[in-house]
């Protein structure tokens, strides 16, 4: 099974390459906003349980985010593999998804860390924000701070997959398709 978590800072273009990589190696993208409002969609347990969370504005606990991957997970066990989008962010999160996968008999495959200096990231994510509307792309100091948080609290999270062999750091510059070989050849070097 091909598990693969893509990383990166705002706008290094892990959505588009996340695409790509679904499309070629028939992968399940686990993006953990998407599973807890479908959770609460479903008004699953867990579901309910998030949302009284998110509703009085605290954190979900890691606890149950694995918990609503555990269930993603079981509801397409025949599938290739799967994209991890926005989780793990902290090292106490990867030692949980680590767990859990072994539970079920698989591993992390790779860390997939698309690289892009700031100043290129500032500016693609301006353009987003004109066309997208999206206000947290629009203000260079919102999104400037949005960087130094990721370098500052997620970046680190690179040192763990590091330490198991499983880090691979990929230039984010350049044409798409350029990105997308670049990704593909460590992918099928595994």
């Amino acid at each position: 099974m091909l598990n693969l978590v893509l990383f990166g800072p705002p706008g290094a273009g892990k959505g588009t390459q996340s695409n790509l990589l679904i499309d070629r190696y028939d992968l399940v993208h686990l993006s953990t906003g998407d599973i807890l409002r479908g959770e609460i969609a479903a008004g699953t347990v867990l579901g309910l349980e998030a949302k009284t969370l998110m509703d009085s504005g605290d954190l979900v606990p890691d606890a149950v985010v694995i918990g609503m991957i555990s269930s993603k997970l079981d509801n397409n066990s025949k599938a290739n593999g799967f994209i991890f989008d926005g989780f793990p962010r902290t090292t106490a999160q990867a030692e949980a998804l680590d767990d859990l996968l072994n539970e079920k008999g698989t591993s992390i495959s790779a860390m997939l860390s698309l690289i892009v200096a700031d100043e290129e990231l500032i500016r693609r994510l301006l353009a987003r924000g004109e066309s997208s509307g999206r206000a947290d792309d629009q203000n260079k100091s919102i999104i400037a701070n949005r960087i130094n948080e990721y370098n500052n609290k997620t970046a680190p999270l690179k040192d763990y997959y590091s330490t198991q062999n499983k880090l691979s750091e990929i230039k984010g510059n350049g044409a798409v398709e350029d990105i997308a070989s670049k990704l593909n050849n460590v992918i099928d070097a595994l």
